[in-house]
């Protein structure tokens, strides 16, 4: 399966993966479609990852893959292929916040920080201010 970048026209499949998988899709526009990248199958999103850029930030986003293809490195090259976007676009650490992946985030070298300390213009962003709960964990990585 092959990592793509999402075409306004998978902007539905996008949601309803998100949805299937229990993540809120609300504040995902086909404005910011530019910055997600997808893998399909068979004319299907099954995975699905975005960067939310602010200044020199990014904020990862809507990350998910189809239950069935979970354990197979998908969601590592997922975060590798985005991490790579985000040194493309000269972002020097992205962040994240999670409610379930904080173990699988810190194995791919993320660390977790208060969410508080996070960079303000991620503050501003709809996921921080309304979307994810005070209960989510907040992560990031510096980029090299």
């Amino acid at each position: 399966m092959q990592i793509v970048p999402a075409s306004v026209q998978a902007e539905s499949g996008i949601k309803n993966l998100l949805g299937a998988c229990g993540l809120p899709s609300d504040d995902i526009h086909s404005s910011q479609i530019g910055n997600f990248f997808i893998i399909q199958d068979s004319g299907h999103v099954v995975g699905s990852v975005g960067l939310e850029i602010c200044g020199e930030f990014g904020l990862m986003r809507s990350l998910t893959l189809s239950e069935s293809l979970r354990g197979q490195g998908l969601g590592t090259q997922l975060v590798e292929h985005i991490e790579g976007y985000a040194r493309s676009k000269k972002i020097k650490s992205i962040y994240l916040l999670t409610t379930s992946a904080d173990q699988f985030f810190a194995r791919l070298g993320y660390q977790i920080t208060v969410r508080e300390y996070a960079p303000a213009p991620l503050q501003g962003t709809t996921e921080f201010e309304s979307i994810c709960p005070a209960s989510a964990v907040c992560m990031f990585k510096e980029l090299k």
